[in-house]
């Protein structure tokens, strides 16, 4: 067993602040697994969540584990050292319980990788009554858990509130029949599935259904959770190791209200909640103690009926407050004043499409003089460092929605340098793109990615229009792997055997050709209206009104009325 490994995880542990210390006892005992590094799945709040949620039965020995690090992973396979827990350092397959929580697609490829530097065999159906039983749950299973389904015992496709709970009560009453009745009294709870209860059927290639076993739901349903019957989500463990180490983390809204076309945050967690005020505040006063600065978290923060009031309440306690973005048409002003007295130099905007026409084939409900006035408003507060995020690559866009784009980043600029003259400030627009990737449950599921040499000639545009530009800076998420993200977005579970070769050292166009699977197939073909979607294993009551979103975007499209 590597020394080493032990020391780094121990010092790792130590500089953890843990707001609510659990025992390190219990009959059953789980270890959870973010399959990304320290650093990132210690920024998760639902990782945090999850692990509350767990270590807070007192039945339960629950312990955390990570992707390790390049230089952790060379220090495992050169030892031979099995993958250990966090708190312990005892081997992943030692515990009665994996749990991964995994909220992005992109870190589908690293679970393979893990279960083997664990020495859990990969797949369910291989594994004996020895063998830890494997589950996971996080936003990434909502959207699409098919791509690794083969590699679980059981997955969480509801929120953790009220699911995990549910599968603690049963892991911890005896079950007859050993590891499949275990898994049948699983499959009894709303929003647990359980992948080998359930059959593909393809013909020609083509996945056509499920076939489940007698008992087994089909579709998988879940509830949404009720909010208000819940603590709001927040920072477990505090350490100055992960992205927001300076800040205490707190949940204020779940869902979006928008429903966006091209966005699953509208659709996968059912109707936009809210936690109460006084709920959040009570979370707040406990982080405070801790940290002087509180990120407010959801996919709608902007959309908080009371984020004003919120606001003014840290700021008001001596401590100041972050978000991620603000919504365009959703700018408060007590909001803003508290960011501004939090020391923000920049603040992100989301205008997503470039042009009108784009902005109205995904339903952002944005104007170019909404997009304006809202620049405007930030500008003569003089914050000058505005970031911009597009999507390219949207059904239907042309290069006349690009110069759009162009055109509306010079007028924000335009407004930024004459701001900047008159106090003598130098401002700077980072223009942040993104290629569009259909997401599983949005209108445009069955839309195809745009091919790769489109995306790059694109991008080469706006690089060529962009760069003439002082004080503006473009920033490009990489087409590649937005390209593997659309991949595990829209896969089945054929692509378990590409994942296994990719975890063995391939890339992805090797793994892809060893396996005979055609990743174009699944990234860019658009899907018919009638098509059985890989996803569909989930239930959903949405599905005529995501197809009539898709037609009304798609008669924008055409430009019919």
């Amino acid at each position: 067993m590597s020394n080493s490994i032990r020391s780094k995880y121990r010092a790792l542990f130590q500089s953890e602040t843990h707001l609510h210390p659990h025992g390190r006892v219990g009959q059953l005992s789980i270890c959870l697994v973010s399959p990304s590094r320290y650093q990132t799945g210690m920024s998760s709040l639902g990782f945090q969540t999850v692990y509350s949620l767990l270590a807070d039965s007192t039945d339960i020995r629950c312990e955390r584990a990570f992707l390790p690090d390049h230089e952790e992973l060379e220090e495992y396979r050169r030892s031979g050292t099995p993958l250990l827990s966090l708190e312990s350092s005892t081997s992943l397959n030692d515990f009665d319980v994996v749990a991964f929580s995994t909220s992005f697609e992109p870190d589908y490829l690293n679970i393979p990788l893990i279960l083997n530097l664990a020495r859990i065999p990969l797949l369910s159906s291989t594994r004996n009554q020895s063998d830890p039983l494997i589950i996971a749950g996080g936003a990434a299973f909502f959207i699409n858990p098919e791509p690794v389904a083969d590699f679980f015992d059981a997955i969480c496709i509801g929120e953790g509130e009220d699911v995990i709970p549910a599968i603690i009560a049963t892991l911890l009453s005896p079950v007859d029949s050993g590891r499949r009745g275990l898994l049948l009294a699983l499959s009894a709870i709303s929003g647990v599935y359980i992948p080998a209860f359930y059959e593909p059927r393809y013909h020609s290639g083509t996945l056509i259904g499920y076939v489940s076993e007698s008992g087994a739901p089909l579709p998988v349903e879940r509830e949404p959770v009720c909010l208000e019957q819940h603590e709001p989500s927040a920072s477990q463990i505090l350490t100055e190791n992960t992205e927001f180490g300076d800040m205490f983390l707190v949940e204020v809204s779940r869902g979006c209200p928008r429903g966006c076309r091209f966005c699953s945050s509208g659709f996968i967690y059912g109707a936009f909640r809210q936690q109460p005020f006084d709920n959040i505040v009570a979370r707040i006063d406990q982080g405070l103690v801790h940290r002087r600065k509180v990120g407010l978290v959801g996919a709608a923060v902007s959309d908080f009926a009371e984020i004003g009031r919120l606001c003014r309440y840290i700021v008001a306690k001596g401590a100041k407050v972050s978000v991620s973005s603000l919504r365009v048409d959703r700018i408060d002003h007590d909001m803003l004043d508290a960011l501004i007295a939090s020391g923000h130099k920049t603040i992100s905007l989301a205008p997503e499409g470039g042009s009108q026409r784009m902005r109205d084939v995904i339903r952002k409900n944005l104007t170019e003089a909404q997009i304006l006035e809202s620049c405007g408003m930030l500008i003569e507060r003089d914050i000058l460092n505005l970031k911009l995020y597009f999507i390219i690559g949207l059904p239907g866009e042309t290069d006349a929605d690009l110069d759009e784009l162009v055109w509306l980043v010079e007028t924000i600029r335009e407004r930024v340098i004459e701001r900047g003259r008159a106090n003598k400030r130098l401002g700077e627009i980072t223009v942040s793109v993104n290629p569009f990737i259909p997401k599983p449950f949005t209108p445009f599921q069955w839309c195809g990615m745009e091919p790769l040499p489109s995306l790059e000639r694109k991008v080469k545009l706006l690089e060529t229009r962009l760069r003439r530009l002082s004080n503006v800076k473009l920033k490009v998420e990489s087409l590649r792997e937005s390209y593997l993200q659309a991949l595990l977005s829209r896969g089945d579970r054929r692509l378990s055997a590409l994942l296994i070769a990719m975890a063995e050292g391939a890339n992805l166009k090797k793994a892809a050709r060893s396996c005979g699977i055609d990743t174009d197939g699944y990234v860019q073909r658009m899907i018919a209206d009638d098509e059985f979607l890989p996803w569909s294993i989930i239930g959903t009551d949405e599905l005529d009104m995501l197809r009539r979103e898709y037609d009304r975007a798609l008669a924008i499209i055409a430009g019919l009325p």
